[in-house]
């Protein structure tokens, strides 16, 4: 039962995905992703299902479009298969549950914003507000200790916003910063601000290598950074913060 109920998570991951290339494309387009039907960028043919089902239609097809064989970015079963993936991870870390699976939309915007922003600089508001309507869902079913969520929203965020307003910008984006906003919600202040640190530290190696190997611009886009910081504390962010408590000898005095 438990390796069915795997079996169909992956499934939905790789649905879900599907959905996410869509909003990867159209969203800075300003392109309309409810009722417009999915087709070919180059020759505008409309997809029936068969060519639509994740990945597999990707093989079948052999990366071309079935109608003028174009070639088909590889995005399309990247972002599917990393989607499912993030899915199977997030319910095997932290169990089978309802929090799993908050965390798991809120996972699938993070993979859209992170995206989005690598490639435009620019976070959509609309999936941070998504992000923050999973935050308060996730107060909600832990409200003994919602003060905690709302420390967690001000905590990270509001630090960035005034930056960010100080800064006119230079220093850091504002979708940056409601974008932790909205996190903190989900996963409360001591999470937040280890994800915090985490982007840090992440986007200074990372974007160092690829200013070194790729000639990249000096210009980061944080984002994607944030994104992989949420992610991991939404894993194992107790633990991290357990270990560094024990380490530092600040559990002894808690």
């Amino acid at each position: 039962m438990e390796i069915l109920i795997y079996a169909l998570i992956i499934i939905y991951g790789l649905i879900i995905g599907s959905f996410l290339n869509v909003l990867i494309l159209r969203i800075p387009e300003k392109e309309d992703f409810v009722m417009e039907h999915s087709h070919c960028m180059k020759c505008g043919y409309q997809l029936a299902w068969y060519d639509m089902i994740p990945v597999f239609s990707y093989l079948c097809l052999k990366g071309h479009c079935r109608k003028c064989g174009e070639p088909i970015s590889i995005q399309y079963p990247i972002i599917e298969a990393l989607n499912a993936v993030l899915y199977f991870l997030i319910f095997y870390v932290n169990g089978i549950n309802f929090q799993g699976s908050i965390y798991c939309f809120v996972t699938s915007a993070l993979l859209v914003i992170s995206v989005i922003d690598f490639r435009t600089f620019e976070i959509p508001l609309g999936l941070t507000i998504f992000i923050g309507v999973m935050g308060i869902i996730c107060a909600a079913m832990d409200y003994k200790h919602i003060s905690l969520y709302i420390i967690g929203m001000c905590s990270v965020g509001l630090l960035l916003e005034i930056l960010f307003i100080v800064s006119n910008g230079n220093w850091i984006g504002g979708g940056d910063a409601t974008l932790m906003m909205a996190a903190g919600l989900v996963v409360g202040w001591k999470k937040i601000i280890v994800a915090f640190f985490l982007a840090c530290i992440l986007g200074a190696v990372i974007h160092t290598i690829r200013m070194k190997v790729s000639d990249e611009d000096h210009v980061l886009a944080l984002g994607p950074y944030l994104a992989m910081g949420i992610y991991i504390v939404m894993l194992w962010g107790d633990k991290l913060i357990h270990w560094y408590l024990t380490v530092s000898g600040l559990s002894e005095l808690l």
